[in-house]
């Protein structure tokens, strides 16, 4: 055996300091990686000789790389790039575009931990326009409300808390407690910042996707990425130019469900203030579940195993899946059988909660725009302090500034929003990635609007799917929900 580290990802001022000390080089790139790879299946050279023979003959690798690609269709050699990119200055709106790529790596500045600044974006589809005074004087009032919010609910948080406050360790979680309420109140222009990994097919598609935006924030992202990577792997992003299928695929539906009888006479449901609404679901969750176990571990059909699994009786139903956990820490995912077991929920949630749910990536999630019609969410400490009627007259003021410039502008016309505003969503995940999700945001560390919508996404999942969900609850309550089924508490592996 083998195993070599054959690269891993450097910071690109240390590779500029490199390449001046160093002879005049070509092979500085990540494609000899992607070239030397996709010839494993055909070269009977070992790995590391293939990839010697890609960084002495780089010209040779892009051209193999983009016949593997474009002739082959073999794209998955372009994953073994991988670029890290500092993404600085843009709107919290433009970043709810960036992070809709699920098989990418984010870290991003958080308006719970940061104190924020006044810094926004002026989207260029309102500037030099008679819209662009109004933007700036109500996002001015927003951010002047969130510094005044901040102020009043610290202290209310050191008060309502006052034991913690006696130790200066706990500055900082207090802090962050008046910080996430207040930032109900700023913008989706909000500037934020980011650091991305994304290997080079994700970002083709990304660059692709941002070149047909609407928007022109998101377009000139697009362009920024693929001018900080067009020389150094130009083989390997091949299609990232605007298409008509990712322009006009939607707008086509839309118009589509526009022109149908049925939609013209739809009634619009009443909307719950905040609901989380469980869709679908597969009818025998547990069964199936329960069956996808057996069929693992018993060389039987899957058809055998569901017609055992239905003949069982409850009580040794209960005992399978009571072993599948038994050995389970808080820190371990259920067994991969579990994401046989499918649950939808239409969720409206406000845009704070949006930017944490959307952060789960292994699951489906396609939202609409938001929507004033569906209200705000307001943090009850700020109706505690006193502070509600203040908050909602900016909130109308923001509204009033959004209906004007939808009329002219509707695709900028989100921007002036705030993070209380909602929209309405469709999330789809497995039943393991559930259990992940409860364990980190039901979780009391957890900040308490995405704490309050998970809770109850596994709440409606257990009436449906009781044995499957037996363990699903927060990481700080793991250890009494496990007592609760198994009568002892786990053991705990020591992390010294």
């Amino acid at each position: 055996m083998k195993i070599i580290l054959a690269g891993y990802n450097v910071d690109t001022d240390v590779l500029e300091d490199l390449k001046k000390s160093s002879r005049e080089r070509q092979d500085v790139t990540p494609e000899t990686l992607s070239a030397s790879y996709a010839r494993i299946s055909r070269d009977p050279r070992q790995i590391d000789e293939l990839r010697k023979a890609a960084r002495e003959e780089v010209e040779k690798s892009r051209k193999s790389n983009q016949s593997i690609i474009f002739k082959m269709g073999h794209h998955s050699v372009a994953e073994h790039a991988v670029f890290n990119f500092d993404i600085i200055g843009v709107s919290r709106l433009a970043i709810e575009e960036i992070e809709h790529f699920r098989l990418c790596s984010f870290t991003e500045k958080s308006q719970r931990y940061i104190t924020l600044a006044n810094d926004f974006v002026i989207p260029d589809e309102i500037k030099g326009t008679k819209h662009e005074e109004m933007f700036k004087n109500i996002i001015g009032m927003q951010n002047e409300l969130y510094h005044k919010l901040f102020g009043i609910l610290r202290e209310y948080v050191y008060k309502k808390y006052s034991e913690l406050a006696k130790d200066s360790k706990n500055q900082n979680l207090l802090e962050g407690w008046a910080k996430e309420d207040a930032r109900y109140i700023t913008s989706l222009a909000t500037q934020g910042q980011l650091g991305f990994t994304v290997n080079a097919r994700n970002l083709e598609l990304m660059l692709r996707r941002f070149a047909g935006s609407q928007s022109s924030e998101v377009r000139d992202i697009g362009r920024r990425l693929w001018e900080s990577v067009e020389r150094v792997a130009p083989s390997i992003i091949l299609f990232y130019k605007a298409n008509d299928f990712d322009q006009n695929t939607y707008p086509d539906l839309k118009e589509a469900i526009k022109k149908s009888t049925a939609v013209k006479n739809l009634k619009p449901s009443v909307l719950d203030s905040q609901a989380v609404s469980l869709v679908d679901y597969n009818k025998d969750a547990d069964d199936m579940t329960l069956s996808a176990i057996a069929h693992t571990v018993s060389g039987a059909s899957f058809n055998d195993c569901m017609g055992i699994i239905k003949r069982m009786s409850a009580e040794d139903k209960k005992g399978i899946i009571k072993q599948s956990f038994k050995r389970m820490e808080f820190y371990d995912s259920t067994l991969r059988e579990f994401e046989y077991a499918g649950l939808t929920y239409e969720i409206v949630l406000s845009a704070s909660c949006f930017a944490q749910l959307k952060r789960h990536r292994l699951a489906t999630l396609t939202c609409q725009e938001y929507d004033p019609k569906l209200g705000v969410t307001i943090p009850q400490s700020i109706i505690d302090i006193g502070m509600e009627a203040e908050f909602m007259e900016v909130v109308k003021r923001t509204e009033d500034a959004y209906e004007k410039i939808k009329n002219d502008i509707p695709l900028s016309a989100s921007y002036i929003l705030t993070n209380a505003h909602r929209r309405r969503v469709l999330f789809g995940c497995n039943a393991r990635e559930l259990y992940h999700i409860s364990r980190l945001r039901e979780d009391n560390h957890a900040q308490w609007d995405i704490r309050q919508v998970s809770a109850e996404m596994a709440e409606q999942a257990k009436k449906v799917m009781p044995l499957t969900m037996l363990l699903i609850c927060g990481k700080d309550k793991y250890h009494e929900k496990y007592k609760e089924v198994f009568d002892c508490m786990p053991k705990m592996v020591s992390m010294s």
